[in-house]
């Protein structure tokens, strides 16, 4: 896991690093201006010719921006600064990388920044532009000229690299400060800020890059951050042994209660996820006179016919049944397509108090707890819920899905700690929280997996990897990561608005087989 850092934070290892491992800022910021250069040459090709304008505050982060145009200027693009002040007005640092680009490049290549109307068509006629305006240290609303600036950035529709933050971003919280640039790459120094995965932060950094400048190790492990960034390392040590002997029963039993008329297919989805994640073997529990539609969907998995009511749904009946059924299992999985009939729900209820065992709920499982969270402390295996933010709300007292929304981090962490489960909240960004009161944000998924199902699978590969005996919060952060990056490689394909869940479950084995094969960032 890769640690989320707030501003001060990393304010404190830069200082650090300077005073007491020695290394100067200008190193440290020599390091990041290159890693500034390398993502451009890496996101947008070849740079000879390439226009490219770099505009530059006065601060730190304005250094930064030199030192990536001189580089740039030096591998052939065709480069413009625009200064925000006087070079008398640069911080020390900057007015060294500033005097270095123009030894390299000329003053020719240096404007002044007085006015929109100056930079208009400096900006609209440039292939890339590099924000170096505002650094972490922002805390107060953007305004006057650099505002001017930010709204001429965002108006020119070009891509946009971000230097270590988007201009206007609050680093620590998300929040827009007035204006801030709208990136298309974010190129974070060290460690990633807790204000990319917040509120505005998740729209305006775009593609997020992280480079190393040599911050000492030890110096990061003492930072106290209960807030980390999944990795493929961790997702990679978090998947089972599959050993040359192994059989089925090595991987587990996963057991799904799930499906009413008209839901099969959530109960469908779920159940090949968990194969298609590694369960040895997949039983799906489901209303009788549906038994027969869902059958027609599965080749590889099993199904339980149980007892229903009138509409078609589990009947309380069915509560010695599946607590047979979920006795037989490895792990339990309960929700996906059971609707909200009021005997299904008194089901439910009974059925959640009753965990013994690994265990998720999602969907109509979480809307049957709605006003009955306590419920969840009698579960004597802490189960994993998997709520969206409306499925959050009515969990929550007093929560609406905006208010869900407006605080994603705070929300899990406190509920997962007030209820001892563990909470995947879902979303862009999605947040794993503990009960211990830490969180890891998800740095896969894409805008396309907003459609009908792609839940189901979520909870099916959750299910697959706990019946595998893979710890609930290895779990949570490894198939979570895993769905994210299947509908990643789904979307490269097909694109956003057409993207279905049964495209996400085509690349569930694509990307276990990389995340098996290697930890390499993917």
């Amino acid at each position: 896991m890769l640690k989320i850092v707030t501003g001060a934070q990393m304010q404190e290892l830069d200082r650090r690093t300077i005073a007491e491992a020695g290394i100067p800022a200008k190193v440290l910021m020599e390091r990041a201006g290159g890693g500034v250069a390398a993502a451009v040459r890496e996101t947008f090709g070849p740079l000879k010719d390439k226009r490219i304008t770099v505009l530059c505050g006065k601060g730190n982060n304005g250094g930064d921006g030199f030192v990536a145009a001189r580089l740039l200027y030096q591998e052939g693009a065709n480069v413009r600064v625009v200064m925000m002040t006087a070079p008398s007005e640069l911080s020390p640092e900057a007015s060294f990388m500033y005097r270095r680009f123009v030894r390299a490049a000329g003053k020719n290549h240096v404007h002044l920044y007085t006015s929109q109307s100056q930079v208009i068509s400096l900006l609209q006629e440039s292939d890339v532009l590099i924000d170096a305006l505002l650094g972490t240290g922002l805390t107060s609303e953007v305004s006057d000229r650099y505002a001017d600036l930010i709204d001429c950035i965002n108006d020119a529709h070009r891509p946009v690299v971000a230097v270590d933050v988007p201009s206007g971003l609050h680093a620590d919280t998300g929040q827009t400060l007035g204006r801030a640039v709208q990136a298309t790459v974010t190129v974070s120094f060290g460690l990633p800020k807790l204000g990319f995965y917040q509120k505005d932060g998740i729209d305006l950094t775009g593609q997020i890059r992280i480079v190393d400048i040599g911050i000492p190790l030890s110096f990061v492990d003492a930072i106290n951050s209960r807030v980390t960034l999944i990795t493929p390392s961790f997702v990679r040590a978090s998947l089972p042994l599959r050993k040359a002997s192994s059989h089925k029963g090595t991987f587990g039993h996963a057991g799904i209660i799930a499906g009413s008329l008209g839901k099969t297919g959530a109960a469908a989805m779920a159940a090949t996820a968990a194969l298609r994640v590694g369960a040895g073997l997949v039983t799906v529990a489901v209303p009788s006179s549906v038994n027969d539609i869902l059958e027609s969907k599965l080749l590889e998995a099993m199904t339980a016919p149980m007892p229903e009511t009138k509409a078609r749904t589990f009947s309380r009946t069915a509560f010695d049944r599946l607590s047979s059924f979920i006795a037989a299992r490895t792990a339990v999985a309960l929700g996906p397509g059971l609707s909200t009939h009021p005997e299904t729900v008194e089901l439910v209820q009974a059925l959640v108090g009753q965990l013994d065992r690994p265990s998720v709920l999602d969907a109509d499982a979480l809307n049957a707890l709605a006003g009955r969270a306590s419920a969840l402390t009698t579960c004597k295996v802490p189960p994993i819920l998997t709520p969206h933010p409306g499925e959050m709300a009515r969990l929550e007292t007093h929560a609406t899905a905006q208010t869900v929304n407006s605080d994603r981090l705070g929300i899990a962490v406190g509920f997962a700690s007030a209820r001892g489960v563990f909470v995947v909240l879902k979303g862009a960004r999605t947040v794993v929280a503990r009960p211990d009161g830490t969180a890891a944000i998800c740095p896969t998924g894409n805008a396309g997996m907003a459609t009908a199902g792609t839940g189901d699978i979520l909870t099916g590969m959750l299910v697959g990897l706990l019946a595998q005996g893979v710890p609930p919060w290895e779990a949570a952060c490894t198939a979570t990561y895993l769905h994210g990056w299947a509908g990643d490689l789904a979307a490269t394909e097909k694109g956003h608005a057409g993207l279905i869940a049964r495209d996400l479950l085509e690349k569930i084995p694509v990307v276990l087989k990389i995340a098996y094969e290697s930890s390499s960032d993917h």
